[in-house]
């Protein structure tokens, strides 16, 4: 039931002094405080009841100054004619149709509360159930959901880089200012969760590497060309060498993942080789590592390769035999190699075309393709101490996100206002569809 309106003016007696109305302020402000002091030290009385009968006083005197707040603020509002009045938000709406029914009040009582005739809350109920962008009345949307072109930007870096899982996608459009949890990836191309792949440990044997250059891995690979591995005759069917595989010795700085040589070569490599391939990398690279991981093979256990470890003050260590994760970090980048390069392209029979091939990737490793185990950075940023592309000033495409709200990792700062309209741009490396380069820009 409505509560009628008192009449609030205040008459003071005749022959009162100019300055009653400061008087009275002061007055309040006094009182103010008395009643502070007294429930202080009822709250902090031992007996219960007090306690409470405190509380329930000074939720009383909320209650009343938040009406006479009210009160004071509809005053206002109803001297402004009813078409001038400013209208409320479909989200507001709503909000005041839930007041109804929790309150239970009639179509006359809820336009008298909120300033409005009865007919406009009628209609608002009538096109309760409407959808769409100019609904009359609207669900109040959640700051955090992107928009929808932000899922067609996820979809469409799918479509055109299939290989890619959720985590590289998230990376990738991080490094280019779009910053997205892998669930979110996952969630906008509509995949099951799936098991997150096993990660080895970092140490190797005891040794972490502590900066760039401190630990190398060195590893031996093959690549079957198209022929494959094998011929159905002797005595092609025996030997792995071209022109049915190409070899690969393999080189990756353990604290930046970063390769930092591949070579092709059309056999099984001597010792000899490797030591040349080595000091071509170390040459190139103008630095001696302090410890060089390699397998058991012939080459690595050969003395002439130890003295020449020696001779360069470099420390040879073996992974364990038969041990999961001891030369973790080379055979990873191996498998993806593999996985992302040899296999998504017909290898070629000419040397000059397999190694341009394989540069081209390399180089796409080390620069541009994001790694997992150094927080989407690239090795070639870690290696150089290069500032990461992902802490770059971000676009947030969330019109109503806070701008001092975190986002998904890393946190950075925000580019412009939020709210904006971004186009994805993916280039190739020399042309090469499986070295994807994402870039975004704002939507004119």
């Amino acid at each position: 039931m409505a509560v009628a309106r008192q009449d609030h003016t205040l008459r003071f007696p005749k022959g009162w002094p100019r300055r009653v109305r400061s008087a009275v302020i002061h007055a309040i402000s006094l009182a103010h405080a008395s009643l502070v002091l007294a429930r202080s030290s009822a709250a902090n009385s031992w007996n219960a009841r007090i306690r409470l009968k405190a509380d329930n006083d000074r939720l009383r005197q909320e209650v009343a100054l938040l009406a006479e707040e009210l009160r004071i603020k509809d005053s206002r509002m109803a001297r402004i004619p009813a078409q001038r009045r400013p209208h409320y938000p479909p989200v507001e709406r709503l909000a005041i149709l839930e007041l109804r029914a929790a309150r239970a009040w009639s179509l006359s009582q809820t336009a008298e509360r909120f300033l409005v005739t009865p007919t406009t809350v009628a209609s608002w109920m009538t096109r309760l159930d409407e959808e769409g962008p100019n609904a009359l009345v609207q669900i109040r949307k959640p700051v955090n959901k992107f928009p929808e072109f932000v899922a067609y930007v996820v979809q469409r870096l799918k479509v055109l880089c299939p290989t890619m899982g959720k985590v590289r996608i998230a990376q990738l459009l991080c490094r280019a200012g779009l910053h997205l949890g892998s669930t979110t990836v996952r969630r906008m191309l509509q995949d099951s969760p799936k098991r997150e792949p096993h990660r080895a440990a970092e140490c190797v044997r005891g040794i972490n590497a502590r900066h760039p250059n401190h630990v190398w891995h060195v590893d031996l690979t093959t690549v079957p060309t198209a022929l494959g591995f094998w011929t159905p005759w002797l005595p092609f069917a025996l030997p792995q060498r071209w022109p049915f595989c190409w070899w690969l010795a393999v080189v990756v700085d353990h604290y930046s993942r970063r390769a930092m040589g591949v070579v092709v070569l059309t056999r099984l490599p001597s010792s000899a080789q490797i030591q040349l391939f080595l000091a071509d990398v170390v040459r190139r690279a103008g630095i001696t590592p302090r410890h060089l991981i390699t397998d058991h093979g012939k080459q690595f256990v050969a003395a002439a390769f130890r003295r020449w470890c020696r001779r360069r003050g470099i420390r040879q260590r073996f992974g364990a035999i038969g041990k999961y994760g001891s030369l973790a970090v080379i055979e990873r980048f191996i498998r993806t190699t593999k996985n992302e390069c040899t296999r998504r392209i017909l290898v070629p029979y000419r040397l000059a075309e397999f190694q341009r091939e394989i540069s081209l990737y390399a180089a796409w490793y080390n620069g541009d393709r994001p790694h997992a185990g150094l927080e989407t950075r690239t090795p070639d940023e870690v290696y150089f101490h290069r500032r990461p592309a992902c802490r770059a000033p971000r676009f947030e495409p969330r019109p109503r996100w806070p701008r001092c709200s975190p986002c998904a990792g890393p946190n950075t700062l925000t580019r412009g206002r939020p709210g904006v309209t971004i186009d994805l741009n993916v280039s190739y490396r020399a042309g090469r569809k499986h070295l994807p380069f994402v870039t975004l820009k704002r939507a004119a």
